[in-house]
């Protein structure tokens, strides 16, 4: 952060800034920081987090920096700072700062963003039948006083 302190982000869609230098969209840079030569040819983002770049005149890809990924105990106790930044809290734990692939971490893909885990179609029909069945519940109930009421009108 422009102050010196750390946030996290799930954002992975990274830009270069006017020195190469690769940022969020937000334009934060990452830790460690990582400069892509402005001749680069191709910039490649392998599975373990290591980007490499080609460059003019060489037949192999240069390693440039590795990008490291981090998992907290309790996610949910992360502070929201807007803007897809999160601050790590007592609630949250100390992170677990590894290259992707070790220690259960997951892998980096490139050209990739991660996609919702909800089929909105399947949420939506699920939701309508769980709202009928609580109607036929509320319904049941409802029957089950009336039918009281009327035992107890009859015994009197």
């Amino acid at each position: 952060m422009p102050d010196g302190s750390r946030s996290y982000t799930r954002d992975g869609a990274f830009t270069l800034t006017a020195e190469g230098l690769l940022v969020t969209q937000s334009g934060f840079a990452l830790d460690p920081g990582i400069e892509v030569p402005a001749d680069a040819l191709e910039v490649q983002v392998q599975a373990d987090g290591t980007i490499r770049a080609l460059l003019p005149g060489e037949t192999e890809p240069v390693e440039l920096g590795q990008v490291e990924l981090s998992r907290f105990q309790n996610p949910a106790g992360l502070r929201a700072l807007g803007g897809n930044l999160f601050a790590e809290t007592e609630g949250s734990g100390a992170p677990v700062i590894a290259p992707p692939g070790e220690d259960g971490l997951g892998t980096v893909q490139q050209g990739f963003l991660e996609a919702s885990n909800v089929d909105v179609v399947q949420e939506m029909v699920d939701l309508i039948a769980a709202q009928r069945a609580y109607e036929m519940n509320s319904k049941m109930v409802q029957a089950g006083e009336e039918m009281l009421q009327i035992a107890n009108g009859v015994k009197r």
